[in-house]
């Protein structure tokens, strides 16, 4: 066991568990502790520990944006006028309530942070950008770029199991 584990106080069959339901999270309880050599009570034990632990921290289905109508992805630089934490808190907090925004990141060099953001068409990133993003306060400068292919997209991390 590495010592990253042993400070973690999880162990190979935890990361097993793990890498197993991140990438299939609607597996069963008795797949699950088939896959990792476990009976299946144990395995629920363990897996309710990592969940109390925090890392498992929810569950979830991906959806497929293009299908959906949602194809136009892009990437917005925001830089806002002055740094001081009352501003990033209340920039997080209205972020927090678009629900276009599917990714924010507080960054460092020339802008304050990254966004990726979803639309329908161009219209609609338009609408959001002007309507909402610039009118949200103490924002300085946008700057975006429109993704015309997704190259790699993935939710698992990875684990290493020695």
């Amino acid at each position: 066991m590495s010592n990253f584990n042993k400070h973690l106080k999880i162990d190979e069959v935890d990361l097993l568990i793990l890498n197993r339901l991140q990438n299939e999270a609607r597996i069963s309880n008795v797949a699950l502790a088939d896959s990792v050599n476990l009976s299946p009570a144990p395995c629920m034990r363990r897996v309710r520990e990592l969940e109390k632990k925090g890392f498992i921290s929810s569950y979830t289905t991906l959806l497929d944006a293009d299908k959906l109508g949602w194809e136009v992805s892009i990437f917005i630089e925001v830089r806002l006028e002055r740094q001081v934490e009352s501003n990033l808190i209340d920039f997080e907090k209205c972020i927090n309530s678009f629900p276009e925004v599917m990714e924010c990141y507080l960054m460092t060099g020339n802008s304050d942070y990254l966004l990726r953001v979803v639309g329908r068409d161009l219209k609609s990133l338009q609408s959001f950008i002007t309507d909402k993003l610039a009118a949200t306060p103490n924002v300085a400068n946008l700057r975006s770029s429109i993704a015309l292919k997704q190259v790699k997209y993935k939710t698992a991390l990875p684990i290493d199991i020695e």
